[in-house]
């Protein structure tokens, strides 16, 4: 495995600046942005697929300081009712999933997207709830004429680019935890897998090493993101875990995302990073830093001194001992 940071937490800054920071922390991979969500300030796929030799460039500038590109993030809603905001996601991705093939990067992180309710809808409508019974319609329409179409004929493009597409499993969109996520594979095909995020699976009640186990033996991990999210039980004893408030109002909320360590201790990252040992994964650990208590440099840093002790960076020898 790789220890490896979104490089979306230094977007303000010129890549070659970026990339030294992380070199110095012993970083051995980036993602990068490349459109929707994340933003594009360190990959901008219009300019590099026009120009190869920029393209040529920019992963020299990450191979040459010791590094690799582990994946594109180009994460957006594709399925949005409103036509231009998904054909804006779309965009960003086909440009990405051709940007991927140049630059011989293997994973692109997105989402699911979630569609509205109906064929004239504005907003996109996330259902959650089995009653009453025309919210089960509407799922139903949700997936097998919206999710299922779009995602199968991504399959094929990734497959004529030679990547994999790693769906966030995040609310709000329809693929939120394994059960959805293993389901659209289903539907579409082996080109899609999990961009597997601990943060959204804490908050939702789920554990993270049997949503390991779950996608491991479906080989449907593609990628990982090192976040960590700290559950409050007096807010959750009240109010439940479903919590729209701004992230700002920590004190009140159900939960809140913060640096690796500081929601679950060294103990469960360790159990979660052997679990995707046993679960076949030997890609790269991407840190994403949203910890609203750190700044960015001391959030990073502590993640990575955290990871650095548990990540491991050789294959296991052979049980001599047997």
């Amino acid at each position: 495995m790789m220890l490896g940071v979104l490089t979306v937490v230094f977007g303000e800054l010129p890549l070659d600046q970026a990339l030294e920071r992380l070199a110095a922390l012993g970083v051995k991979a980036v993602e990068l942005g490349s459109g929707g969500y994340p933003g594009d300030a360190h990959c901008k796929p219009d300019e590099l697929l026009a120009d190869p030799g920029a393209a040529r460039r920019l992963r020299d500038a990450v191979e040459s300081r010791g590094m690799k590109i582990s994946a594109l993030s180009c994460h957006g809603n594709p399925l949005h009712p409103d036509p231009w905001l998904a054909d804006a996601a779309h965009a960003a991705w086909v440009k990405t999933a051709r940007l991927a093939e140049t630059l011989e990067v293997p994973v692109i992180n997105t989402f699911s997207g979630c569609p509205g309710d109906t064929p004239g809808a504005l907003i996109p409508n996330w259902i959650t709830c089995a009653w009453p019974l025309e919210y089960g319609e509407v799922l139903r329409w949700q997936w097998e004429e919206r999710a299922i179409p779009y995602w199968g004929e991504q399959c094929e493009l990734a497959r004529a680019h030679g990547v994999k597409i790693a769906l966030e499993m995040h609310p709000g969109f329809l693929v939120y935890n394994p059960e959805t996520l293993l389901r659209l594979r289903a539907a579409t095909g082996s080109e899609l897998g999990a961009n597997f995020d601990p943060s959204h699976l804490f908050w939702q009640g789920i554990e993270p090493v049997t949503a390991i186990r779950r996608l491991g033996d479906h080989d449907a991990i593609f990628n990982v993101h090192a976040k960590d999210a700290y559950v409050d039980p007096d807010n959750v004893r009240a109010n439940g875990n479903l919590d729209p408030k701004p992230y700002t109002q920590v004190r009140d909320r159900a939960w809140t995302f913060r640096t690796v360590g500081f929601g679950h201790g060294e103990t469960t990252w360790r159990d979660i990073v052997s679990a995707l040992r046993v679960a076949g994964y030997d890609g790269a650990i991407s840190v994403e830093h949203e910890d609203i208590l750190l700044s960015r440099d001391e959030g990073l840093n502590r993640a990575i001194e955290l990871l650095q002790r548990l990540v491991p960076e050789t294959p296991p020898d052979t049980p001599w001992w047997t």
